[in-house]
């Protein structure tokens, strides 16, 4: 038997909505969907492109409605909230449910989540987990159908909808990037937010630099061909070999490859589609990918960390074929040998020459996999364990790290910790983290490494020569770059 639905708690935030505070009764007469998600979590993603598709199937009957409960700290506040709308292209209300009231009203359990309510503000059901839109569609227009025939659909005024907050410009060249490549004398950097790539020749400074070239049309979409015809979607990872970059096409879920001899884009891993069961191995362009999200070149093969099936891959260009490397599709933080390990989200990739070490996002963790041996973890206890903490092993405190690097002349890593907008030093023989750049509060300051701000910085490259640490600072569309010997941090000057 169908139940009154909650109202929203009238003092809670909302975004996209112009600074109102909505209620159920702003959306009477129309079918209202909440999406109860936290915008770390890679299922939540997936699901933003299957609720765009509803809202273009049911411009006006059917309403969209985030209902933001976050799982880490970072993703409690409002600001953090809109501008991950804005990164992810989330026009449609949302509602920050910091304290999880929401959440518990409505009995929900996990990320994502779907409740159906009715024009007259009934709950009718529940939706754990991925759902796609060709699966909710039909479920939807039963219930609209039932409101036609009863005669309470559009007995109110249907909520406007507001500017897509996506198309918001940004003030510099990028656009919320993801991640950037460090090479001799230049950088490859992905511009996320603009669909393409960009390849720096740098000043002697290592400050300041020109754009020399960019990859893709910067219209989101999938084509290979020149480097202004093609297209990408959401580019995240790269990785260099010899005189080929590869990219981890995210949204997409590609792995492509660039000809910096010739320009020329062409894919080599995945069909396009998502990856819905369980990873198999197969041919590289026979087989679905699920949103690779970095890459890493090594002994001849390129290792993707394959975010949606918490898993790490491998693919053999000289073979076409792509393999799970570890990871046995359950999210967990689980050390064992690489076919029965459990990963969460890996999000970034680095080599020491013999391990692979990864950011594993979800568990908030450093770990490492030893090729034909087993995974390790470096820092790092589990899903619901993070914050900022410093400290030696199981004591340390990370949140959502999304990168990382090995600084080959300290024999450490350096940690793009996301979420506490941070730079970590962690050194796997001692498992000791300690804050190298960052305030751990989030903006846009150069200046010592103790006094310098980012934003939920989710990329890091060392140079070849080990002078300089550039970042990926996402969430303010920049670069920035650390003098490893000084300690200073800088923003980096483009000029296009």
């Amino acid at each position: 038997m169908a139940v009154r639905a909650p109202d929203f708690r009238p003092e809670l935030e909302w975004i996209n909505t112009g600074g109102r505070r909505l209620s159920l009764a702003d959306f009477r007469g129309q079918v209202l969907v909440l999406d109860f998600w936290t915008y770390g979590c890679i299922n939540c993603i997936h699901m933003i492109p299957e609720l765009r598709e509803l809202e273009r199937r049911f411009p006006d009957e059917v309403v969209v409605v985030g209902v933001h409960s976050g799982k880490f700290i970072n993703e409690r506040d409002s600001a953090n909230i809109a501008r991950a709308c804005e990164r992810l292209g989330v026009d449609h209300p949302v509602l920050n449910d910091w304290q999880f009231r929401t959440w518990r009203e409505y009995t929900v359990n996990a990320w994502p989540t779907l409740v159906v309510v009715s024009p007259t503000g009934y709950d009718l059901g529940s939706y754990a987990g991925e759902i796609l839109a060709t699966e909710l569609a039909p479920i939807l227009e039963g219930i609209l159908a039932d409101a036609r025939a009863a005669g309470t659909l559009g007995t109110g005024t249907p909520f406007p909808r507001g500017e897509p907050a996506a198309s918001a410009p940004t003030p510099g060249v990028l656009r919320f990037p993801a991640k950037v490549h460090a090479a001799e004398g230049r950088l490859f950097v992905s511009d996320t937010g603009h669909h393409r790539l960009l390849e720096v020749a740098l000043d002697e400074d290592g400050r300041t630099g020109r754009v020399v070239r960019v990859f893709g049309s910067g219209k989101a979409g999938w084509r290979d061909g020149g480097a202004d015809e093609a297209m990408f979607r959401a580019p995240h990872g790269l990785a260099l070999a010899g005189n080929t970059l590869y990219v981890a096409n995210t949204e997409n879920h590609l792995v492509r490859a660039v000809d910096l001899g010739t320009g020329e884009v062409r894919t080599v891993a995945g069909t396009g589609a998502q990856a819905r069961r369980r990873s198999t191995d197969g041919p590289t362009l026979a087989t679905p990918l699920n949103s690779p999200w970095d890459l890493l070149w090594k002994d001849g093969g390129l290792y993707v960390a394959m975010a949606g099936p918490h898993q790490l891959w491998r693919i053999d260009p000289a073979t076409g074929q792509a393999e799970v490397f570890t990871g046995s599709g359950a999210e967990e933080l689980y050390d064992a040998p690489l076919p029965m390990a459990a990963l969460a989200q890996p999000s970034g990739l680095a080599t020491d020459g013999s391990r692979i070490f990864f950011a594993d996002a979800e568990a908030s963790a450093i770990r490492y996999a030893l090729p034909g041996a087993e995974t390790g973890t470096v820092v790092g206890t589990g899903l619901f364990d993070f914050g900022d903490r410093d400290g030696v092993g199981d004591d340390v405190r990370l949140q959502h790290a999304l990168g990382v690097a090995w600084w080959e002349a300290e024999g450490v890593l350096l940690v793009a910790d996301t979420y506490n907008h941070r730079i970590k030093r962690v050194d796997p023989a001692t498992r000791e983290a300690r804050a190298f750049a960052g305030t751990g509060e989030r903006g846009l300051v150069d200046g010592a490494t103790d006094e310098a701000r980012f934003w939920e910085p989710g990329g890091i490259s060392i140079a070849p020569d080990g002078k300089r640490a550039y970042v990926a600072d996402t969430n303010n569309h920049a670069l920035r770059v650390i003098d490893l010997a000084s300690g200073r941090v800088d923003t980096v000057e483009l000029r296009e």
